[in-house]
């Protein structure tokens, strides 16, 4: 399976979140590629929203699934999510895609494109953690498909 986290914000290649997300993702056996957006500080409001909406939009290829991280979205179990994955990926799907927005959330065009919604818990965390949060996840659903003792329940 291929990955992609897409993110507004760059993390700084020597930040202690950049190498977290790093070491994760290097343990995992899926492809993971992280593609980041400049944040478009000139805007702000909805017209903030649907512009970073717009490129991370464009991160997705033909045929991926889409999850976009938002706190209203479905909350599941770290196994939940691992049997999300392992179900898309035994029907086909090639590439998942999450969407990680600004500090303002998501715009309507990202929401409307979600073919899952996906909320870490109701407390609001910050897009560079998050992606450590995320690539940990990824990492667990790999070693719960995998039968690796990494998970406990």
């Amino acid at each position: 399976m291929h990955i992609i986290l897409s993110a507004i914000g760059k993390l700084k290649k020597k930040s202690p979140e950049y190498e977290l997300m790093a070491s994760y993702l290097k343990r995992s056996k899926w492809s993971v590629e992280v593609k980041e957006y400049e944040e478009k500080r000139t805007l702000s409001g909805e017209k903030l929203k649907d512009a970073e909406a717009d490129l991370l939009l464009s991160s997705i290829p033909e045929k991926a699934k889409v999850v976009v991280l938002d706190e209203h979205g479905s909350t599941l179990t770290s196994r939940e999510f691992a049997g999300k994955l392992r179900n898309w990926q035994m029907n086909g799907t090639g590439t998942v895609v999450f969407l990680i927005g600004g500090a303002d959330g998501h715009g309507k065009k990202a929401k409307e494109r979600a073919d899952l919604m996906l909320s870490f818990g109701r407390m609001t965390l910050p897009h560079f953690l998050m992606r450590v949060v995320l690539s940990e996840q990824i990492y667990r659903a790999q070693t719960i498909l995998s039968g690796h003792p990494y998970h406990r329940d």
